[in-house]
C-alpha cells in the first residue's frame, strides 16, 4: 500500500507526526509494509514556522516540497492544486491523507478525487458553523468528498452523520494532536522556562526581566484576522491587556508575524511592545510553548490547538473567538476554554475566576495516544471492506 501525506500549515506538523511514527512502528512488526510519501505544500515557509517542527519532532524531511508559499486564499487554492495535480501524475497512491483544515487539505483532496484517489480526513467532522471563516469551508468541502472521515471526538462523528454521510465512512478514532503531546509532554517538563524566555526575547529592552515560577504568568498567542486585521478590535485588546491583565499578571506572548505586521501598521507598535508586564517572544518551537503552557497559570488564545492543549493540560484557556469548531474544549462540554470573542468585558471577567482556578486536566475519550494507531487500522479496514 502506498499512502502519500499532506502537510501545509503549522498546525499539521504535530499531527502528521505520529501517523509516520505509527506506520514506521507497522513496518517494522508487519510483513507487509506501508510506503509512505510526505508532501510539504509550503504553505508556512518561515523556517521558524515549519522546518522546526520536523526537526523537533522526528519528522522526516518531506520527500516532495511543492512551495506554495504565501498570497491570499484563491492564490494558495489554486497554486496548490496545479503543483498537487503535477505531483499525482508522477506519484499513484493508493490513499491521499490530509489532516485539519487548512488551504492545502482543501486543494490535495479535490485533486486526489480528480484523480479516482481515495481520501482519508484526519481531524474529521469539527464544525464551527462559522461559513465566514476560510476553515470551516475548508472543512465542509474536504469532508463532502473523503472517502474515510477520521474523527477527534464523538460531537465531531455526530456532526457527519447530521450531514447524512454513511456510517462506513466514520471512524471515531481520537485526537492526533494529543498523540504528540502525550510522547512529548516529559521532554518539555525538563526544559528551562527562563532560558527559553532568555533566548527568545522578541528584542532588548521589551518587557520586564524577571524569574519564571510554576503559576506566575500568563500565556498568550493571537493571530486571527478577526483579532489582528481590525483596528478597533486589535485597539479594545492592546487597551485590556495594558489596562487591566498586565498589571496584575504578567504575560508572555510569542510574536505571530502577521500580528507584529498589523501593529506596525496601524501605527500601535510602539505602544504595543512598551506595556509593562509583557513579555515578547520570537515565534517559538513546539516544546518551548509546550514547557510554558505546563506552567502557565492561565492561557489567551484564538487558537484551536491550544484550546484542546490545555483541555489536556488543564490550563484555564480564555479563548478570543465567537465560535469554535473544537467544542469538546469548552467547559460545558468538561473542558477548560470559554469563548469570549472580542468582548473585553468577558475576558476581564474570566481572566478574574482563572487567575485563582486550579488545573482541572481533561481527557475526553480516545484522547490517549493511541489515535495514530486507530487511523491506520482505519484506513486498512476500509481497504478490506471495499475490497470485500
Amino acid at each position: 500500500m502506498k499512502i502519500l501525506s499532506v502537510v501545509g500549515a503549522r498546525p499539521n506538523f504535530m499531527k502528521v507526526a505520529p501517523f509516520i511514527h505509527e506506520i514506521q512502528r507497522h513496518n517494522l512488526n508487519h510483513d507487509t509494509s506501508v510506503d509512505h510519501i510526505l508532501v510539504h505544500t509550503g504553505q508556512h515557509y518561515d523556517p521558524l514556522m515549519s522546518d522546526i517542527f520536523f526537526e523537533r519532532l522526528g519528522i522526516p524531511r518531506p520527500d516532495h516540497n511543492l512551495n506554495i508559499g504565501s498570497g491570499g486564499h484563491g492564490v494558495q487554492l489554486g497554486q496548490t492544486m496545479i503543483a498537487f495535480d503535477e505531483l499525482l501524475e508522477k506519484v499513484r497512491p493508493d490513499w491521499v491523507v490530509v489532516i485539519g483544515d487548512v488551504n492545502a487539505t482543501l486543494s490535495c483532496s479535490v485533486i486526489a478525487k480528480r484523480h479516482h484517489i481515495r481520501v482519508c480526513h484526519i481531524e474529521s467532522g469539527l464544525r464551527s458553523f462559522d461559513k465566514k471563516m476560510p476553515e470551516e469551508i475548508n472543512r465542509m468541502v474536504t469532508d463532502s468528498i473523503s472517502d474515510l472521515l477520521l474523527t477527534p471526538d464523538t460531537i465531531s462523528s455526530e456532526n457527519l452523520r447530521s450531514e447524512g454521510k454513511p456510517e462506513k465512512s466514520i471512524s471515531f478514532v481520537g485526537n492526533i494532536m494529543i498523540d504528540t503531546l502525550i510522547r512529548n509532554v516529559a521532554e518539555a517538563r525538563l526544559l528551562d522556562a527562563n532560558k527559553i524566555i532568555k533566548n527568545n526575547r522578541f528584542s532588548e529592552g521589551v518587557g520586564n526581566d524577571f524569574e519564571l515560577s510554576e503559576g506566575s504568568f500568563g500565556l498568550m498567542t493571537m493571530h486571527r484576522p478577526s483579532n489582528v486585521d481590525d483596528l478597533e478590535v486589535l485597539n479594545s485588546i492592546v487597551d485590556t491587556l495594558e489596562q487591566k491583565i498586565c498589571p496584575k499578571l504578567p504575560i508572555i506572548l510569542p510574536l505571530h508575524p502577521r500580528t507584529e505586521k498589523q501593529l506596525k501598521a496601524f501605527g500601535i507598535w510602539e505602544r504595543f511592545k512598551s506595556i509593562e508586564g509583557l513579555i515578547l517572544l520570537k515565534p517559538i518551537g513546539y516544546l518551548e510553548l509546550l514547557k510554558l503552557n505546563t506552567i502557565a497559570r492561565l492561557f489567551l488564545s484564538d487558537s484551536g490547538g491550544i484550546q484542546e492543549e490545555c483541555t489536556y493540560l488543564g490550563t484555564p484557556c480564555i479563548t478570543l473567538r465567537d465560535s469554535t469548531e473544537r467544542p469538546i474544549t469548552l467547559k460545558e462540554h468538561g473542558g477548560a476554554s470559554v469563548l469570549v470573542g472580542n468582548d473585553m468585558g468577558l475576558l476581564e471577567t474570566y481572566f478574574e475566576e482563572f487567575l485563582t482556578q486550579e488545573r482541572q486536566p481533561q481527557r475526553p475519550m480516545h484522547w490517549d495516544g493511541k489515535t495514530a494507531v486507530r487511523c491506520l487500522e482505519a484506513i486498512f479496514e476500509y481497504d478490506q471492506i471495499e475490497e470485500g
